[in-house]
């Protein structure tokens, strides 16, 4: 069953869990992310970066979750992940995501602001909600201290804006991190303060357990996987030819394989961030 995004964080930033986004690229992720959530009972969130949009068309990927998820018992949001062009917005609302992104992160806030109110005009009478970013994440390497969330920004963007939920730069990185990650936990607890809506992190591959929870517990609702997904993906492909590949291999093969091995590093991640089990609540919540 498709949700928006509230119905699945509002109960999750109340009961100190999260809920993991999953970065999807083609038929097996997508099948690997639903497998995961049916089997542990956990609200799911399957989040397609507009980067992707040239290989995996938002029509397609529609389709494709539209049509696997119809009969799942879990809630599954279907969220377009870091769009910048309204356009795209447009697209996969039409399409029939339930959840987009508008990132404006690179702007000035009061351009920032402007930008989300416009993708929030466009999503919510459709029943759409809507994630904003305010800080910017480096793409690779070592957060930037500059870069990070202003508490009081924070607070004016998702008045002004009106956002379902907020994206924020505390140490997070997309990408691999250089040397030890490191999560400002105080500048978290009080942006947490000044907001009401769920608090969301990107970037969460390789990041220590113990930063996890504790950002968990000051109130992050939704964490962002990708790289770790797409790795383990590639490892299990590498490994399948190293051990059991010959000139016979055949392409299914090789995805069943990275298909199989996708599913657990979800299932971990669904188990660690306190979402198995929570199908229940999710129902329950109408939007705010």
């Amino acid at each position: 069953m498709l949700v928006d995004l509230t119905q699945v964080l509002l109960p999750a930033r109340r009961h100190h869990y999260a809920l993991g986004a999953f970065n999807v690229y083609n038929l097996e992720t997508v099948d690997a992310v639903l497998a995961a959530a049916s089997e542990l009972d956990s609200p799911v969130i399957i989040a397609l970066g507009e980067r992707y949009l040239k290989h995996f068309p938002i029509q397609a990927v529609a389709a494709i979750v539209k049509t696997m998820a119809q009969d799942l018992c879990v809630p599954v949001v279907l969220h377009l992940d870091h769009a910048q062009k309204l356009e795209s917005i447009e697209q996969a609302i039409k399409a029939g995501f339930t959840s987009v992104m508008i990132d404006g992160s690179k702007l000035i806030l009061s351009e920032n602001i402007a930008l989300t109110k416009r993708a929030v005009a466009l999503a919510r009478p459709r029943g759409v909600s809507v994630e904003a970013e305010l800080g910017r994440i480096v793409r690779t390497g070592a957060a930037e201290a500059d870069l990070f969330t202003d508490p009081q920004e924070a607070r004016q963007f998702v008045e002004e804006a009106d956002v379902d939920a907020l994206a924020i730069a505390i140490g997070t990185v997309h990408g691999l991190y250089k040397g030890e990650p490191m999560l400002d936990l105080a500048r978290l607890s009080q942006i947490a303060e000044q907001v009401s809506v769920p608090l969301v992190l990107h970037g969460v591959s390789g990041l220590p357990d113990h930063l996890i929870k504790s950002a968990i517990q000051l109130g992050v609702a939704k964490l962002n996987v990708n790289t770790e997904i797409s790795i383990q993906g590639v490892d299990a492909i590498r490994g399948f030819l190293a051990n059991r590949g010959n000139e016979n291999t055949r392409l299914e093969e090789l995805m069943i394989e990275a298909r199989h091995s996708m599913v657990g590093v979800v299932k971990k991640y669904m188990e660690f961030f306190g979402s198995s089990g929570k199908r229940q609540g999710s129902f329950a919540m109408a939007r705010h």
